[in-house]
């Protein structure tokens, strides 16, 4: 009898180490969820949704000092989210993976009915700048970083993203800046942007550089970018199997995608882009050429470009890197019709029905 009790409660204890078991593994799937409200949360509160806290850098504080694997959702309440500091999301004890990301995201997103433009969460950078010096010791200028991510497989979504109030060009040679999203750190890959709007006004509100990118397998794509000066640089490291799909480019002052560092196989298609001073520039030795597909351009100064910088844009390249067919609409002159009614689902997007319509680019994965 000793015996059989000793055997029982041995299949008794494996049992509830397998509920165990089985109840961690539930969770990780499920993953964590952590909430901020800039209007009601509080920076010393638990971060669920009834108690969320206040501000993206102390989100991005909790994020870094997680330890596991999983999803890790972060859900930005509609509100306007003053960065007085960089929002560095670095959690170097977990796991991410293709399937499981580090997810940055609008609680009520773009093709949800309770949409509207005003349920984006708007982040905008109010922190001092890093001044900038040549070798003579002479100020060129400063810069600064909104949102900084250090670490692979992350998705962005639904956000309106400005720049910081500055006074751009304070004299000659002198550029300050603020880069609202950069992906930079060693062998980083697989971010994803998507359904967020770039917002900015060259003489108010500068965005001088929506998405500063390096690494490989970036996707951009359902974004908008209005008055912005650069939409998207890919530089410093080697990028391949990259993607901007989709995205409606809108008043460019700047240049509209750099491939300083990406591949041949970098696809775009289905983009449409009106109002542009430059739509491409290439690496300094433009040795790449690249292709352009199922896409619209009306209204621009210059096609491609190379080499260029903070303050330039390069000097023109051959424009036979770029490659493309009749399906790349292209007008020297023109413009789009574009919505500026605010109470529109629209807004700041082309007009339902207009020219351009057709490719699906805008903030919306369904098109209506």
């Amino acid at each position: 009898m000793k015996i059989n009790k000793s055997i029982w409660l041995i299949i008794i204890l494996l049992a509830s180490l397998n509920i165990c078991a089985q109840v961690n593994t539930s969770e990780k799937k499920i993953g964590i969820h952590l909430y901020v409200n800039p209007d009601l949360g509080k920076d010393d509160s638990d971060g669920t949704k009834d108690k969320p806290i206040r501000s993206l850098p102390e989100a991005a504080k909790r994020v870094n000092k997680m330890v596991g694997e999983g999803t890790i959702q972060v859900y930005l309440a509609a509100g306007t989210y003053g960065l007085s500091e960089t929002a560095v999301f670095n959690p170097v004890n977990w796991k991410f993976s293709k399937k499981e990301h580090l997810i940055i995201r609008a609680e009520i997103l773009p093709d949800s009915t309770d949409w509207n433009p005003s349920k984006m969460p708007i982040i905008v950078s109010t922190m001092p700048f890093n001044i900038e010096t040549n070798e003579k010791k002479e100020v060129t200028g400063g810069s600064n970083y909104g949102i900084l991510i250090e670490t692979s497989h992350v998705t962005i979504q639904g956000l309106r993203i400005l720049g910081e109030p500055v006074h751009e060009k304070p004299s000659e040679g002198v550029l300050v800046r603020n880069y609202p999203i950069v992906w930079d750190g060693k062998n980083l890959s697989d971010l994803r942007i998507t359904q967020c709007l770039f917002l900015g006004n060259k003489f108010a509100l500068p965005n001088h550089l929506g998405i500063l990118a390096s690494g490989k397998e970036l996707e951009v794509d359902h974004c908008v970018f209005y008055g912005v000066k650069d939409a998207v640089v890919m530089w410093n490291t080697p990028a391949d199997q990259c993607t901007m799909h989709h995205n409606l480019i809108l008043n460019s002052y700047g240049a509209v995608v750099w491939t300083w560092s990406t591949m041949e196989d970098f696809k775009f298609y289905n983009n449409v882009i009106s109002g542009a001073n430059v739509l491409w520039v290439l690496e300094k030795e433009a040795k790449n050429a690249y292709k352009i597909e199922n896409s619209m351009l009306v209204g621009y100064n210059e096609l491609v470009n190379k080499g260029g910088g903070p303050q330039d844009f390069g000097i023109p390249a051959d424009p036979k890197k770029l490659k493309y067919n009749s399906d790349f609409k292209i007008k020297k002159a023109g413009s789009l019709a574009v919505e500026e009614n605010q109470t529109s689902r629209y807004y700041l997007q082309l007009k339902p029905g207009t020219v351009g319509t057709s490719y699906g680019a805008g903030l919306f994965y369904k098109v209506k």
